[in-house]
């Protein structure tokens, strides 16, 4: 199917540059990946968690294949529902891996402000309570407010951000590690045991931290050059994070053990910023971390604000006006904003990241099989790429859900039901839409679902 001519959302061509491109996916990967998981990640992997973020971009890396080779050929804002649509058909398999998608973006919100506000809460040892979940909304609020703005409002905002942030936890990483004189102090003993299921699950939220990434194929068709652009983007940031995860990690794990890193988890960068870097290091650590999660949340609420927006043009959710007036990329800006300030309010960080991880990674194996299946020939895709990132989701899946069923079955129980839901919502939705569209093969498979 041919992407729907955009009507009702206001997509400017050519409004966001390749830097700008960069700064918003890794706006959305440092926001995650630094601030939020590197705490959780460790609580998995054990001292060797810094490797788990070189899995999660190998993996990543490969997933991002797919992504590439697809919005070179059909660039569009709303990427992901594209993907899908060209591959399945105008059915729910399509509708509900986009909505996952659209999901585990909100998702990531709530996870990136609820983080700003443990952070900016940490210097008066705030930790939990009301305070918590009302600066995670007024952070949200924030990222709503800029982004209507407009698009070159965001793309300022995030390069100047990005250029702070990539800047500032990158002194960060090297100050600590120079300070410790290189040691690693997380490879001291521990009375915990890690297991190799244990890394293994771990990289399944090293590739929460990466998949920011379909940020800036969400915004295809608003990037210059985007047959280009959409690519070079995507490797750049994917190439600047793992540089600074790494950084992070072993800054981090040369200023403490792996058990105060655990017992810190939600605010790790602070805690090791102190001994390390005095209290002058562990407050300018505090206003880094401000800074990289407020532009993360700005990020992400761009991106999903616009992929609402084009499931809505291309028929593949409802849409409810609610009385509002103005395009409906301002009403999804709404929606987005809502769900994310739900989310931070009555989820933890850890759930939050776990059910994150859930949905991104059914929704990338259903992207993963249906270009290899549909339309890997017509993009030039080599097959084994796309097979082996489909491997590689399934192990990482298959290990997070077991170490999950040990640690809290409950959100295995809420991921399972709530993915059955989107896909049973969009059955029922798409099942009374009868109008065939597009030339695509798949469609006798999973057009009329």
């Amino acid at each position: 199917m041919e992407p729907t001519p955009d009507r009702t959302s206001d997509y400017k061509a050519d409004s966001l540059s390749l830097s700008g491109a960069v700064s918003m996916g890794t706006g959305v990967m440092i926001g995650a990946g630094i601030f939020a998981l590197t705490g959780q990640i460790a609580e998995l992997a054990g001292p060797l968690f810094p490797l788990a973020f070189i899995a999660g971009a190998f993996v990543t890396g490969f997933s991002a294949y797919s992504y590439i080779r697809m919005s070179n050929t059909w660039p569009s804002s709303g990427g992901i529902a594209m993907i899908l649509q060209k591959c399945y058909g105008p059915g729910a398999v399509a509708g509900g891996a986009a909505l996952l998608m659209a999901l585990s973006m909100v998702i990531a919100e709530s996870l990136v402000a609820r983080t700003f506000a443990t952070y900016v809460l940490r210097p008066f040892d705030i930790t939990d309570g009301p305070l918590v979940p009302i600066l995670a909304v007024g952070v949200i609020l924030f990222a709503f407010l800029v982004n209507i703005a407009g698009n070159r409002s965001v793309g300022l905002f995030s390069l100047v951000m990005a250029t702070l942030k990539i800047g500032g936890i990158a002194l960060f990483g090297i100050a600590a590690l120079w300070v410790s004189g290189f040691s690693f102090a997380a490879a001291s003993e521990s009375g915990r045991d890690f297991t190799a299921t244990g890394f293994i699950a771990s990289v399944a939220l090293a590739i929460l931290a990466f998949k920011g990434f379909t940020t800036i194929t969400n915004s295809g068709a608003e990037i210059t050059e985007p047959n280009r652009n959409v690519g070079r983007a995507i490797t750049i940031s994917i190439a600047l994070c793992v540089v600074v995860y790494l950084l992070v990690a072993f800054g981090v794990g040369s200023s403490l053990t792996i058990d105060r890193i655990i017992a810190a988890r939600d605010y790790s960068l602070a805690e090791a910023a102190e001994p390390a870097l005095g209290q002058t290091g562990f407050l300018l650590t505090v206003i880094l971390a401000a800074v990289a999660t407020a532009s993360g949340v700005l990020a992400s609420v761009f991106a999903v604000s616009r992929m609402l927006a084009m499931l809505t043009d291309m028929k593949m959710i409802p849409h409810s006006h609610f009385g509002m007036s103005g395009p409906i990329q301002r009403h999804t800006l709404i929606y987005t904003v809502v769900v994310a300030s739900a989310l931070a309010v009555f989820f933890d960080l850890g759930r939050i990241a776990s059910l994150g991880a859930f949905f991104y990674l059914i929704m990338d194996m259903i992207i993963q099989w249906g270009v290899f299946r549909y339309r890997r020939q017509e993009i030039g895709a080599a097959g084994a790429v796309l097979l082996a990132a489909l491997a590689f989701d399934a192990v990482v899946l298959v290990a997070f859900t077991v170490m999950k069923l040990q640690s809290d079955p409950l959100i295995v129980i809420i991921a399972a039901v709530a993915i059955s839901a989107v896909f049973g919502f969009e059955r029922l939705y798409l099942g009374r839409w009868t109008e065939m569209r597009g030339n695509g093969h798949a469609m006798h498979k999973a057009g009329k679902s």
